[in-house]
């Protein structure tokens, strides 16, 4: 029979090595991902494309993850308030950003000091969608001044000086460089009036309150659908498989090589773990693949991409190179 300090001494190494096989398990139950919300920083305001894509997404996440993933509007900078404060969060999988190609292509060259690194500060996940912006007015001013067409609106600007002037989702985006390549190649003027996204700017659009916008498509169509807008010319290098019949500025206003569209994606903080980044790429890519979520977006001029965080790194980058030698041919800057 064992001596009691022997018999100690056996339940002692029995316990410790019973605690060093339940070690792992349990880092692995506290380390699962995700444990709790995810929130998804949209750095614009509620109403325009980058808010509508995330709130498509969110829910097909929460479903898969079983954790809720939630919606966050940060706006204001051109996008560059939401931005910082994902780049600023731990990375652990917890916040997620919706950028933009002004966030990720454009502001690095539009803006002397930018608060974030667009490619140093972010793991990027996925191309969520691309989408070609529209040049829209109210379609009731519009027929109030004559202008029916891109060179109606041209000859208009070019007759009235200073009068006319353009809506944006805020300094940087591609709605505002996309009117200021327009007003690039037309050597026309138009005061630019910025707003803390696509929303606020399309409520003042559509009650006259300003003249004309390069709207994303996706916000702005189901006023074009109504009538409310007149569509005039899409900036993408083709015509928009959702609006046919409007074509592209480039087209339109006899300027070759015009070509202005957007992009969405989702980025984690750099440091997320890879596991993590690949999960949320994998599910995303299936969520967009869904009839009914590919339809939606389709119909609403948005081409669904779920790219994987390599390819996605690789067009952030191409997309800055881009962006730069635009920015520098319209003369644009914000301090």
């Amino acid at each position: 029979m064992p001596q009691p300090h022997a018999r100690r001494q056996f339940l002692i190494a029995s316990g410790l090595a019973a605690t060093g096989l339940l070690l792992p398990l349990a880092a692995k139950a506290q380390t699962a991902w995700p444990a709790k919300p995810v929130r998804i920083v949209v750095p614009f305001a509620p109403g325009g494309t980058t808010d509508i894509l995330a709130r498509v997404l969110a829910p097909e996440l929460s479903k898969v993850f079983g954790q809720s993933f939630v919606v966050d509007n940060k706006a204001g900078a051109g996008g560059n308030i939401g931005a910082e404060i994902v780049a600023k969060s731990p990375g652990d999988g917890y916040t997620l950003l919706m950028g933009t190609v002004g966030t990720h292509g454009i502001n690095k060259s539009l803006y002397s000091k930018l608060p974030y690194d667009p490619q140093k500060d972010f793991a990027p996940v996925t191309l969520v969608a691309g989408v070609p912006n529209v040049m829209v007015m109210n379609a009731k001013r519009a027929q109030a001044l004559g202008i029916a067409s891109v060179p109606d609106f041209v000859r208009y600007a070019k007759g009235h000086p200073g009068q006319l002037n353009m809506a944006s989702s805020g300094n940087g985006t591609s709605i505002h460089l996309a009117g200021e390549l327009f007003k690039s190649r037309n050597s026309i003027f138009m005061t630019h009036i910025p707003f803390r996204g696509s929303g606020p700017a399309l409520n003042d659009l559509l009650g006259g309150a300003v003249d004309v916008m390069f709207d994303n498509l996706p916000s702005a169509m189901p006023h074009i659908q109504s009538g409310a807008l007149k569509a005039f010319a899409v900036t993408s290098a083709v015509r928009s498989a959702a609006l046919p019949d409007v074509p592209t500025v480039a087209e339109a206003g006899n300027l070759p090589g015009f070509e202005a569209s957007s992009w969405f994606g989702l980025l984690a903080p750099a440091g997320t773990p890879a596991d993590v980044v690949g999960r949320l790429q994998q599910e995303t890519a299936k969520a967009l693949a869904l009839p009914a979520v590919k339809e939606r977006l389709l119909a609403q001029g948005a081409i669904p991409s779920g790219n994987t965080p390599a390819e996605f790194t690789r067009q952030i980058e191409a997309e800055i190179s881009k962006w730069a030698a635009v920015v520098k041919a319209s003369g644009a800057r914000v301090d």
